[in-house]
């Protein structure tokens, strides 16, 4: 069974962006996980960091908070990245599609056609 999930947050346009393209390639979720109402547990991160090739794949620099933190400066280990993003949803790039064992996160049209197509041929989705 193809197992399509796509996390996102509902009012976020980048993610409604990337809803359309999935729409545009015509792939069908599975299931829409809204990342503030539904918070991601601590092994949903893990598991998508290691999908990713890391926590730092994961992970967003662009947050408010990672602002109000002062976090620029810092460098974070995986364990600290991990924490934060079990802490707090808007540490997490988004949205994150996955498809199957594979896994994007962020939205950059033309990388996130490549994966969607890739995935597709994988998956033998026409």
């Amino acid at each position: 069974m193809k197992e399509i999930y796509f996390y996102s947050l509902a009012n976020c346009t980048t993610c409604q962006k990337a809803k359309r393209r999935l729409d545009y390639h015509r792939i069908t979720v599975t299931e829409y996980r809204d990342l503030k109402e539904e918070p991601l547990s601590t092994e949903e991160i893990k598991k998508l960091a290691k999908m990713l090739g890391g926590a730092e794949n994961l992970f967003s620099r662009r947050s408010v908070k990672f602002r109000e933190l002062g976090l620029r400066d810092k460098e974070l280990s995986e364990n600290e990245m991990l924490d934060l993003m079990a802490g707090e949803y808007t540490f997490l790039k988004r949205p994150i599609l996955v498809m199957n064992d594979k896994a994007i996160a962020g939205f950059f049209e033309k990388f996130f056609d490549e994966f969607v197509k890739s995935a597709k041929r994988e998956l033998r989705i026409y």
